[in-house]
C-alpha cells in the first residue's frame, strides 16, 4: 500500500512538472510569435538571423554633414569664397563651384593643407539637376539670388525679377528634377537695354553702373555710349547661381542661353523682338576677390597669392575677352573666409563684344573639362 501511495505522489508530481513546463513553453512560443510578426521574418531561417531588440539608447549620434565637392582642390577653392546658402541646397547637391584664381598653379598648393582632413571624407549626394524655362512660380527663388545684385542699393528688384521671367524665349533657371519644393539654383539670362528701357529697374542699374564709373571720365563715356546711344544692340547678362552648383553645368548652361539667343534672332513673332536679340555686346555686372596690395601684384612676385580670385570660373574667361571692364568697392557686408583675410570684395563691370562669345563658350569648356 505504501508502494502504491509513493508511485502514485511520484507521478502526480511529474505531471504536474510537465504541465508547468508546457505552460512555459506555450507563453514563450507566443512571445516569439509575436516577435517574428514585428520584424516581419516569414521562415525559421529568417527567423533565426533576427536579432532580439535592443533597448533604445538615450543619445543619439547625428550624422556628419559630408561636402559635396568632387576632389579636395575643389574643396580648397570653395571654401576661399564661400557666401553662405540655404542648407536646403546643402542637402541636394553633389558638387561645390569654385572661384578660379588667374593661374591654377598657387591655389593648388594652398589647396594641399586641407587634404589632410578632407581624407575622413568620403561619401557624395547625387542630384540630378536641370534646365527649365523662367516661370510665374519661380520669383521668390530668383530674387533670393540677385539679392545682391546691386550690391546694397534699395531698388525695384521685383520688376527686375518680373522682366527676368516674362522672358521666356531667352532665359534658363536650374533646379533639381522632381523636386517637390522646386528649389531654384541657378538664374541666367539676357536682356536688351532698349526694349525694357521704361522700366523703372532697367534705368536704376544704368544709374548704378554709371555711379560706380563716375571717377573714371573714360570709363564712363564709354559705358553711357552703350547704356544710351547703342543700347538698342546691348545686352545686360544676368547669372548668379547658387555656390555649390556643379561646374560641370556651366558650359551646357551657357550654351543653352547663347543658342536661344541666336534661335530668337530668327523665331520671335515680330521684327522689333527678333532684333531685339541682334546683340553686339553684352555688359555684365559680377563680383571678385582683389588682393589688398593689388598695385604691387602686379610686380613679378614669389608670393603665390594671385592678384585677383575670380568667385565664378567664366569671369575669368569674360574678363579676358572685354573690350573694357571696371572694379569698385563693394559696400554690402561680405562674410568672408579667413583664406582671404589679404582679399576685398569688388564689383567687376564687363563689356564683352558678342563677336567674342564663341571664343567664350570654347575656352569654357576647356576649363570645366581640366577640372
Amino acid at each position: 500500500m505504501w508502494i502504491e501511495l509513493m508511485v502514485s505522489s511520484f507521478c502526480f508530481l511529474v505531471v504536474f512538472f510537465f504541465c508547468a513546463a508546457a505552460s512555459r513553453t506555450v507563453v514563450e512560443v507566443e512571445q516569439t510569435k509575436n516577435w517574428a510578426s514585428s520584424t516581419n521574418c516569414t521562415t525559421l531561417a529568417e527567423l533565426l538571423q533576427c536579432k532580439m531588440p535592443r533597448r533604445p539608447r538615450t543619445h543619439c549620434q547625428q550624422p556628419r554633414t559630408l561636402p559635396f565637392t568632387f576632389s579636395p582642390f575643389a574643396r580648397a577653392l570653395a571654401r576661399m569664397a564661400s557666401p553662405s546658402m540655404p542648407k536646403r541646397q546643402h542637402q541636394h547637391s553633389k558638387f561645390d563651384e569654385k572661384p578660379t584664381p588667374a593661374s591654377k598653379s598657387s591655389l593648388k598648393e594652398k589647396a594641399k593643407e586641407y587634404e589632410s582632413s578632407d581624407e575622413e571624407f568620403e561619401g557624395v549626394v547625387q542630384a540630378d539637376f536641370s534646365f527649365f524655362d523662367p516661370k510665374p512660380n519661380d520669383f521668390h527663388g530668383v530674387k533670393t539670388l540677385l539679392q545682391t545684385y546691386l550690391d546694397d542699393k534699395e531698388w525695384d528688384l521685383s520688376g527686375f525679377v518680373d522682366l527676368i521671367l516674362a522672358q521666356t524665349t531667352v532665359g534658363t533657371v536650374v533646379k533639381i528634377e522632381d523636386d517637390e519644393d522646386e528649389g531654384l539654383f541657378a538664374v541666367v539670362s539676357a536682356l536688351n537695354l532698349w526694349r525694357y528701357r521704361e522700366q523703372k529697374c532697367i534705368t536704376e542699374v544704368k544709374d548704378f553702373l554709371l555711379s560706380k564709373t563716375r571717377q573714371e571720365k573714360g570709363i564712363t563715356d564709354k559705358l553711357r555710349l552703350l547704356l544710351e546711344e547703342q543700347a538698342r544692340d546691348i545686352g545686360l547678362l544676368v547669372s548668379q547661381r547658387v555656390l555649390n552648383l556643379p561646374p560641370q553645368l556651366l558650359p551646357h548652361l551657357y550654351e543653352a542661353l547663347f543658342d536661344e539667343v541666336s534661335w530668337a534672332t530668327e523665331d520671335e513673332p515680330t521684327e522689333d523682338l527678333r532684333k531685339s536679340f541682334q546683340f553686339k555686346h553684352y555688359i555684365i555686372l559680377s563680383k571678385i576677390y582683389e588682393h589688398k596690395n593689388i598695385v604691387k601684384k602686379r610686380k613679378p612676385s614669389s608670393d603665390d597669392d594671385e592678384a585677383i580670385i575670380y568667385v565664378k570660373p567664366e569671369d575669368e574667361i569674360f574678363h579676358k575677352l572685354c573690350s573694357w571692364s571696371f572694379c569698385f568697392p563693394l559696400r554690402a557686408q561680405q562674410l568672408a573666409p579667413p583664406e582671404l583675410k589679404n582679399y576685398r570684395p569688388m564689383g567687376l563691370i564687363m563689356a564683352v563684344e558678342a563677336g567674342k562669345i564663341p571664343a567664350f563658350r570654347q575656352e569654357l569648356g576647356s576649363l570645366i573639362s581640366e577640372t
